[in-house]
């Protein structure tokens, strides 16, 4: 049975049937447990949006405080993933990954490679990610590239609260380290989820919207951007079909390959910066593989390559929008173009 929940609901109730599930589940996080037991609280605050509330109550002993130190409690949870547990560590923004980068590169990614495939490490990263929400340089960059270059490691990005609790149960019952990114602007985002537990796959991309004259393809908040911008250019009689890659450590390349060679046309659109992004990936694995289809040059639309300002003017020009997406197909997809 389906009803409308929001993307953090559906990460709380992830967290919770799989905790529900498998007793090798615990959760580690700043703030997860803090005040719980205090005076006028009755349950733990969950986190710094509060995603995990509710939680504590139902399984104690579970979720566990931590220290103000994401090397020790990313450190601890790969150690716990090492030794048969499923922890899931919530760090507060991927921001904050620069602290226990080292146990999650050198460490967490290699183990399977390093031990002949003999050794599992079944960790859980949660973390938010993303610009929009008027948290300032430190708090808003969206990293994904940087783990996607990892080998050993998979990194997913939902867009929605259906594909967030599916993949988050995927997440916590794969062997390998994951992680797991929860754009903060889509917290309040509601679609339809069946209340039931169920897993979807990594590696496979969701085709939003069938288009017959430009690819674009994206992921996390910008799925949003993109389907926005589909509709503005289906008034001008331009098909785009929006492919949400949904994981980005598996890739669907097949999916991306295919309707580049129906459509001959690729927009890739990225909140990361421009240099070494999804958008490049993507945009220099198509050129490789696809180039006989093209029938213009792959189009790129990311951030700039700067800091996220904290200003609200400066930082709604510094995302990109439907505009600035459909400005980009429009470039590549001239009416006459289309009409030959």
């Amino acid at each position: 049975m389906a009803r409308k929940i929001s993307f953090k609901q559906a990460i709380n109730e992830a967290l919770d049937l799989e905790m529900r599930r498998d007793p090798t589940v615990i959760l580690l996080g700043e703030d997860i447990v803090g005040g719980a037991g205090g005076k006028g609280e009755e349950d733990a605050w969950g986190g710094v949006l509060g995603v995990t509330k509710g939680l504590h109550a139902k399984y104690p002993g579970r979720l566990l405080d931590t220290p103000l130190s994401e090397s020790a409690y990313i450190g601890a949870a790969i150690g716990a993933a090492c030794c048969g547990m499923r922890p899931v560590a919530e760090l507060m923004f991927l921001d904050f990954m620069g602290v226990c980068f080292d146990q999650i590169l050198n460490q967490a990614a290699k183990f399977n490679y390093m031990f002949g495939g003999k050794a599992r490490t079944p960790v859980t990263i949660r973390a938010m990610v993303g610009a929009g929400f008027r948290a300032a340089a430190q708090h808003s960059q969206m990293l994904t590239p940087l783990f996607t270059h990892i080998p050993g490691l998979k990194v997913v990005c939902p867009s929605n609260a259906y594909d967030a609790k599916g993949l988050l149960i995927q997440s916590i019952r794969d062997n390998d380290p994951v992680i797991f990114c929860e754009h903060k602007n889509l917290y309040g985002h509601e679609v339809d989820v069946p209340a039931e537990a169920y897993a979807l796959p990594f590696g496979e991309a969701n085709i939003v919207r069938d288009g017959r004259d430009v690819t674009i393809v994206t992921y996390g908040l910008m799925v949003h951007r993109a389907v926005e911008a589909a509709a503005v250019l289906a008034k001008q009689g331009i098909e785009a079909e929006v492919i949400d890659l949904r994981t980005l450590s598996p890739i669907d390349w097949d999916t991306v390959i295919e309707s580049v060679e129906t459509t001959g046309r690729l927009v890739v659109v990225d909140e990361a910066h421009p240099r070494c992004s999804l958008a490049t990936d993507v945009a220099a694995y198509v050129a490789q593989h696809a180039f006989g289809a093209l029938k213009a040059a792959p189009q790129m639309v990311t951030a700039p390559h700067t800091p996220v300002p904290f200003s609200p003017v400066l930082e709604d020009l510094y995302l990109p929008t439907a505009d600035v997406i459909a400005t980009a197909v429009s470039r590549i997809t001239a009416r006459e173009k289309l009409v030959a």
